[in-house]
């Protein structure tokens, strides 16, 4: 249980382009996950979401999987810990079964960028009112 509560600085997602456009090295790294568990949703809906955008219609599972390591984004996360998300342990349950559920996919709603944007634009909100004659 000790994995749960982020080590300083807190937990990050590599993502990885399995086309090898990127060669071994991540297209990002995405910072600032507060937990192991915030950390381990995004990860999985990330890949789910790429497995999805690898699906042709009436493809094979075997198919999405080709699909998928060919083009497809994989998630990592870092440091490494006992109980991370592992896309090895459901790829097989995700190309065999394609989502209905848009929240499986929405891994924008747990990025913790989108946090510090909001908080931006509230700031930016806030000055605008201050700044105002009245």
């Amino acid at each position: 249980m000790s994995d749960l509560f982020a080590p300083e600085g807190g937990y990050a997602v590599r993502i990885l382009d399995l086309s090898g456009a990127n060669g071994a090295e991540p297209v990002e790294t995405i910072t600032g996950f507060p937990s192991l568990e915030h950390a381990n949703a995004f990860a999985r809906r990330y890949v789910r979401d790429s497995i999805e955008r690898c699906r042709a219609p009436k493809a094979t599972p075997e198919a999405v999987l080709a699909a998928w390591h060919m083009f497809g984004e994989d998630a990592e996360i870092t440091p490494t810990a006992d109980q991370a998300w592992r896309s090895a342990n459901e790829l097989a349950d995700f190309a065999a079964r394609p989502t209905g559920d848009a929240e499986e996919r929405n891994w924008r709603i747990l990025d913790p960028r989108a946090d510090t944007d909001d908080d931006d634009e509230d700031d930016e909100e806030e000055e605008e009112e201050e700044d105002r004659p009245g």
